[in-house]
């Protein structure tokens, strides 16, 4: 056990239980490692002082516990519940969680037939949206097939959908055409576009604004009129409160909810935003799975999307219909991608784009990811012994030549001129980081980076907002308009007054006095947890020296190699690399376990 000064040891003091203390000290530790709950089933006796000879009796001396609840009956403040033992809230936000989407998939059925007929009424403006895509002999079976189509088709059907897809898959092109196409169905439409952070939500609407489609004039200004917001803003939040002016009480008024970067949602905000997603409401949540998860407990997107055996069963009725809007035989779904009756009850809920527009499957970044994902050895390794490819290059002894080339690219924002072309400049390369702290943490390296520029005479370090800091903000400032995670640099204006410079996401840039943002960073280099959401062109990854750390996983490693679009250079040492591949991201919840379940918990 921990000292006094361990909150978990505090919060286990609270009980008088003896066979109850460690048990409440365990799940609060593993709550704040991100799990929902205690695994009763997955204990190992070096997680603490366990009072029992055997892990058998755990659950049966548990039960017995009078603070111990059940599902029925009256709260208590632990649950114990299919061998997991749960704090009081955090069960209820996962009833909450599945009672709700069980509900989504009840509500959409009287509608199935109308909705059917809706999409034969728009068969040719759906041929017009998809196009041929042509026959691509290269790809798999499982690329050629168009998920993007069977996607926007079941979106319309059902009234819950998961899209989730590796980077350059076409997630947001599938929502701007799946909006296109609501939007001829249901010209009233009403949409929020939400995301857990201000970037991620403002990229969304962006991309939707620029969506290159044959839109009718009338279906662009509603594209133009999409306001984004943070799941935060969207519920709004009460004051000094940890709950949200919308709740089940008093629902959203939208017929669509589209929320990106959803692996990013914990399980609480994602409890209290179905609570207050009403009856008549679509839900579309995109993300990806493989990412890293929310850094609070939970991993909802990837729970929900591992509650089926496989991904993308779709029934014959539904393969069928869709099958008739796909003229390339090629490209409709093969027999292999039906479900078998009675199958998973978010069987055709959940798609997953399989093909990469941007990167190829079998070299690059595409490749590496994929290696890194699966933990494929035998591929990492042909990186790790510079196997040619133009590009990946993995410097596995930290060389100071390859660090300041990468740098050296920062040069560029800094010479130029333009204001707004200087960021966008800077936004083509980063450094990602694992960890804060060490040599490879995020503060020693912005300061290397510093020095580099500085001895350059490119940067004069003497303010905390010096000329062309480049910084991050990390926390939201409503009423000027910045997200936590928005990126800047500080210039001065034409009247020599320093400001901080921001894009708005249109032509112009948005500038604020840098006294107005004091919760903010430097940010050549970021932790590859705040990057999720981005993309740059050319991307350096740092992991530490240290092997066997528990937060590096092949989730953390595969979330900053997809961050580059063009080039990646990753410094770390080949034992670190392999150790990082085959760490996965694992965090106790019943999601998995519960779904279908009818009990409900009185909340």
């Amino acid at each position: 056990m921990q000292g006094f000064t361990d909150v978990h040891q505090q919060f286990a003091n609270f009980f008088e239980s003896n066979t109850l203390k460690p048990f409440a000290y365990l799940t609060s530790r593993k709550l704040s490692e991100g799990h929902i709950c205690l695994d009763l089933n997955d204990l190992d006796e070096s997680d603490m002082d366990l009072p029992f000879s055997h892990l058998g009796d755990i659950e049966s001396l548990l039960a017995k516990e009078p603070l111990v609840g059940k599902v029925t009956g009256t709260k208590q403040p632990f649950i114990l519940h299919r061998s997991k033992l749960y704090i009081q809230r955090y069960f209820a936000y996962e009833t909450m969680i599945l009672n709700r989407i069980h509900q989504f998939l009840v509500d959409e059925k009287p509608f199935f037939e109308e909705r059917l007929m809706y999409l034969e009424d728009q068969r040719l403006f759906i041929e017009q949206l998809f196009g041929g895509g042509g026959d691509d002999l290269t790809l798999s079976d499982q690329e050629r097939t168009d998920w993007q189509l069977v996607a926007a088709l079941l979106g319309v059907l059902h009234n819950f959908t998961i899209i989730t897809g590796g980077p350059g898959t076409g997630k947001t092109t599938i929502v701007a055409k799946l909006l296109a196409l609501l939007f001829r169905i249901y010209p009233e439409l009403n949409v929020a576009l939400a995301a857990p952070t201000g970037k991620a939500a403002n990229r969304m609407a962006e991309s939707l604004k620029t969506a290159r489609l044959d839109q009718e004039e009338e279906v662009k200004k509603k594209f133009h009129s999409l306001q984004p917001n943070t799941l935060h803003r969207l519920l709004k939040p009460k004051r000094d409160s940890p709950y949200f002016e919308h709740d089940r009480t008093n629902p959203l008024k939208v017929d669509v909810v589209i929320v990106d970067e959803a692996s990013m949602v914990d399980v609480a905000l994602f409890a209290k935003l179905l609570d207050a997603i009403g009856p008549d409401t679509r839900l579309l949540l995109l993300g990806d799975k493989d990412q890293l998860a929310s850094v609070e407990a939970g991993s909802l997107l990837g729970d929900l999307c591992q509650t089926q055996t496989r991904m993308n069963a779709i029934s014959r009725k539904k393969a069928d219909f869709i099958n008739s809007f796909i003229v390339d035989r090629h490209r409709k779904i093969d027999n292999v991608f039906l479900m078998e009756e009675n199958g998973h009850p978010l069987s055709e809920h959940v798609v997953e784009l399989k093909r990469s527009h941007r990167f190829s499957a079998a070299k690059g970044i595409g490749k590496l990811s994929k290696a890194i994902i699966t933990n494929d050895r035998d591929t990492i390794m042909k990186f790790l012994l510079h196997f040619d490819d133009d590009q990946v290059l993995i410097d596995t002894h930290y060389h100071r030549l390859v660090f300041d080339r990468f740098v050296s690219g920062y040069e560029g924002y800094i010479q130029e001129a333009d204001c707004k072309r200087a960021l966008q400049k800077f936004n083509q390369l980063r450094i990602l980081c694992a960890v804060r702290e060490g040599p490879q943490g995020v503060y020693e390296i912005n300061k290397r980076v510093e020095e580099y520029l500085a001895k350059r005479g490119l940067l004069n370090l003497n303010t905390e907002f010096y000329h062309h800091r480049p910084i991050m903000i990390t926390r939201n400032y409503y009423d000027l308009g910045l997200f936590n995670g928005d990126v800047g640099i500080i210039r001065p204006d034409d009247q020599g007054v320093l400001k901080a410079w921001f894009e708005d996401g249109g032509d112009s840039l948005k500038s604020v006095i840098p006294a107005s943002i004091s919760e903010s960073e430097t940010v050549f280099a970021m932790t590859i947890h705040k990057s999720q959401g981005s993309e740059y062109d050319q991307v350096l990854a740092l992991l530490p020296e240290q092997i066997n750390m528990p937060l590096l996983t092949r989730e953390l490693l595969y979330t900053a190699v997809t961050r580059a679009k063009s080039t990646l250079t990753i410094q770390a040492s080949e034992p670190v690399i392999l150790q990082t591949a085959v760490g996965q991201v694992k965090r106790a919840s019943g999601i998995m376990d519960r779904f279908g379940e009818q009990e409900n918990l009185v909340l």
